[in-house]
């Protein structure tokens, strides 16, 4: 059973927006935690915002923040990563990702969209 899909993902010229979305199963989407995550070619894997069920709280990376925002609507299930001003180094597969505890590994990963930044 797929627990996570993402979509929103394509080409966009630098400066410009996308909206990110997950689509999350029932169970998943109770998670304490879920968050956003990319993987450039060539690189690690980093994260890069989430948000907490409980309260909404968020954290993001050092390197998007003030660029995207990061929410959840609790009566779709989905989780939304709204990106603005992006950047060529944005480039990368962003993948969605549910934890059930506050700290530890995740336990649900997406299949990841793709997202082209051109200069």
């Amino acid at each position: 059973q797929v627990e996570l899909v993402e979509s929103g993902g394509g080409l966009v010229q630098a400066g410009g927006s996308l909206r990110l979305s997950c689509a999350a199963s029932e169970r998943t989407f109770s998670a304490y935690y879920m968050g956003w995550f990319r993987q450039a070619p060539g690189k690690e894997r980093e994260f890069v915002a989430g948000i907490r069920r409980s309260d909404r709280s968020t954290d993001y990376a050092t390197s998007v923040k003030g660029r995207f925002t990061i929410s959840r609507d609790n009566a779709k299930f989905t989780m939304y990563l709204q990106m603005n001003s992006l950047k060529p180094e944005d480039t990368a597969v962003y993948y969605c990702a549910s934890r059930s505890r506050p700290v530890g590994p995740y336990d649900d990963w997406g299949q990841g969209t793709q997202v082209t930044v051109s200069s």
